[in-house]
């Protein structure tokens, strides 16, 4: 997936929620009524040394991108 789109970047798989236990991003939802846990939606920006330079949570899709690529060219 990675190869084919390109991406500059590596991807992460978080199959055990080590990382999203760590960045505290599961969390109850409510799903058709029901409470559920689930994955909030949130973008990490983190450099090329592993600093976390910036943080977005309960992302909102619309102009999101905007806001992430300002912070990624600002670095």
């Amino acid at each position: 997936f990675k190869e084919k789109q390109v991406f500059p970047f590596d991807l992460l798989s978080d199959t055990d929620e080590k990382v999203c236990k760590l960045l505290d991003v599961i969390k109850e939802k409510n799903m058709y009524g029901r409470k559920v846990m689930g994955i909030e939606r949130s973008t990490f920006l983190i450099d090329d040394k592993g600093k976390l330079r910036n943080e977005w949570r309960k992302v909102k899709v619309k102009g999101h991108v905007d806001a992430v690529l300002e912070a990624v060219a600002a670095l």
